[in-house]
């Protein structure tokens, strides 16, 4: 039985922004500060943006003196190309189904 794609956590991941951040933290794991320097975004923008990814799980923080440390969470980012990979694998089996029309 196929389980349906997060469609939540999909949303989240379609900001670019969102996906840059993503993106960077799978290289490492960085502080606000880092992640200003990489994308160019504003600090205010990128709290936001950092505030929804940690409320969707995607990533967790580690404070660490007066910064805070982001570091992606690598089991959301797998279960949802699971997901994915469930879904492609379906589609191949499936496309010899074809269902009759009235």
């Amino acid at each position: 039985m196929m389980t349906s794609v997060d469609t939540d956590l999909m949303r989240v991941l379609a900001d670019p922004l969102r996906m840059q951040i993503v993106t960077l933290l799978a290289r490492e794991t960085l502080c606000t500060t880092h992640l200003v320097e990489e994308t160019g975004a504003r600090q205010t923008n990128l709290s936001n943006h950092l505030k929804v990814l940690r409320e969707a799980g995607v990533v967790e923080t580690e404070p660490c003196g007066r910064f805070t440390y982001y570091k992606l969470r690598a089991d959301v980012i797998a279960a949802l190309g699971a997901q994915f990979a469930e879904l492609a694998e379906s589609a191949r089996t499936g496309a010899e189904n074809k269902r009759a029309c009235p």
